[in-house]
């Protein structure tokens, strides 16, 4: 279980942060395009020790080796867009295509068992799709960009969903990959951390006055809410979709408030949203989970306090301009989501077990 959920979550996270890259990238924006660069290649070998740990120091080197070049042809092809080199962008696709994709499958192949020719068709769909995002993003079409991003960003959990269970019964490791409580734990982790990225990719585009760029990002920001709201509904019934929605919806408002206060400068706004933050987001919310849990009020109400203390470092460093800092405390709020994640699973599969045989 633990497993498929850190899985995804790398490689979700490798994709979000591959669009902040190449979004910054296209944008012009240097320091913010080396401080996602930096981190994307922090993820890779992030995943390099989560396959070496089970399958040796070498295996870690190839994957380390195969998936940085990958990364390469990515910047290749992102900088063949932007400087409409197309010899550039041709010479990425091709490399993608006939190095990239065999090599990976190859490997993904042998370590797991899984068939090479199903393995090769989920890593040709993740580059293509995430072509997809780079040329939207070139093209200003925001509305396209962020569909291609959400596309791609589920996508890899079909890569990490089939990895996983294959991987843990190679290796004896414990437990069960495929049941549906891991399933929910997996989704609802992964509907968590792209809540935090859609966040900071439309309080950044907001900070920075990118309008267009901000409205796309802030409408797939509500529609993971709704997705999250279909989910907890799917279990607790329409009243408790309802609910979360109205919560959910508010706090994505506040927040909207508090980095509108940040950009203008505007202290008594900033105030406000951080009082509303506190005083009728925390509370509200952390009653709904423990009530629909069983989990205890007060840790939760910690756990949602740190979501938006995270978060709102995130628009801190956004508002300071400091690219390198905000990218950190990007990925540490979007990994903070998981503390939230597990327990939230673990104690909704364990209230209802009927609803996950």
């Amino acid at each position: 279980a633990t497993l498929r959920t850190d899985l995804n979550y790398l490689l979700g996270e490798h994709l979000i942060l591959a669009a902040k890259a190449t979004g910054a990238a296209l944008d012009g924006r240097g320091e913010q395009f080396e401080a996602y660069g930096g981190l994307l290649n922090t993820n890779g070998t992030d995943l390099g020790g989560a396959i070496g740990s089970i399958y040796g120091d070498e295996a870690e080197d190839e994957w380390n080796r195969i998936w940085s070049a990958h990364n390469g042809f990515f910047v290749d092809y992102t900088t063949g867009v932007a400087t409409d080199d197309a010899a550039l962008a041709d010479g990425a696709v091709e490399d993608l295509t006939t190095i990239y994709v065999p090599e990976f499958s190859a490997f993904l192949a042998g370590a797991t068992g899984l068939p090479e020719d199903a393995v090769t068709e989920l890593v040709t769909d993740h580059v293509l799709q995430t072509k997809a995002v780079v040329d939207a993003q070139a093209a200003g079409d925001w509305e396209a960009a962020y569909e291609a991003i959400r596309t791609a960003y589920a996508h890899m959990s079909m890569i990490g969903d089939a990895l996983a269970p294959a991987i843990a019964e190679g290796n004896d490791i414990e437990g069960d990959a495929t049941n549906a409580g891991v399933g929910f734990r997996t989704a609802l982790n992964q509907l968590l951390q792209e809540h935090l990225f859609l966040a900071s990719f439309a309080t950044d585009a907001a900070i920075d006055g990118r309008d267009d760029e901000f409205a796309a990002a802030g409408a797939a920001l509500n529609t993971n809410g709704t997705d999250l709201g279909a989910a907890i509904g799917s279990l607790f019934g329409a009243d408790a979709e309802d609910e979360w929605n109205r919560i959910w919806s508010a706090h994505n408002g506040f927040f909207v408030d508090y980095t509108t206060g940040v950009a203008t400068d505007n202290q008594a706004v900033i105030d406000q949203a951080v009082e509303d933050l506190t005083t009728v987001y925390v509370p509200e919310f952390s009653a709904f989970l423990a009530g629909a849990t069983g989990l205890p009020e007060d840790a939760l109400a910690e756990l949602i306090t740190e979501h938006v203390l995270t978060t709102a470092a995130v628009v801190d460093a956004q508002g300071a301009g400091d690219a390198a800092a905000a990218a950190d405390a990007d990925r540490e709020a979007a990994m903070h989501m998981r503390m939230l994640g597990d327990p939230l699973a673990e104690a909704i599969v364990a209230a209802q077990p009927e609803s996950f045989q």
